[in-house]
């Protein structure tokens, strides 16, 4: 039976998602709320409630451009939305920002810096996020178990070190 990969939530997060398939532990970490034990250098998923994107695209912006500018860093990364695109056009919030706005924002981000997902609500989120994780560490250890068995295979003299 393999081991499961541990899921590493932020010990910042306030509102943190509960997962049925993975276990967890608790840490800091450097961007975004949820990665991978052995891979958070890798992997980082955002979390973002309504409130909170609403307040990205507003008063916090510049902050938050800064944290999606690190996030390029990571081959694995996404910011999930806990609310449906419904939401956003329903513009149910009291802001001056405009569906449009966000639309517009959230659009521009996705093509500069990583997907966002709009899971609908807190519980799709973090199941969104589980299954998004488990296929990272399934993709990662396939890539990394190929490459290591091309190393395995190749031959003696090919071992040499530039």
């Amino acid at each position: 039976m393999k081991p499961s990969p541990c899921v590493i939530v932020d010990s910042r997060e306030q509102e943190p998602w509960t997962f049925s398939h993975l276990p967890t532990m608790t840490a800091t970490l450097t961007d975004g709320d949820y990665s991978l034990a052995g891979l958070q250098g890798m992997v980082v998923v955002e979390r973002k409630s309504l409130p909170d994107l609403l307040s990205c695209i507003g008063s916090e912006r510049a902050r938050f451009v800064r944290e999606l500018t690190r996030l390029r860093a990571y081959p694995y990364r996404a910011v999930v939305v806990e609310a449906s695109l419904a939401d956003l056009e329903a513009r149910e919030w009291r802001s001056r920002l405009t569906a449009a706005h966000v639309l517009g924002s959230v659009a521009s981000w996705q093509t500069r810096y990583c997907p966002f997902i709009f899971a609908g609500s807190h519980a799709a989120a973090g199941r969104w996020a589980e299954r998004f994780l488990f296929q990272v560490a399934r993709h990662v250890a396939e890539t990394y178990s190929a490459a290591a068995a091309l190393l395995d295979a190749a031959p003696e003299s090919a071992g040499a070190t530039p």
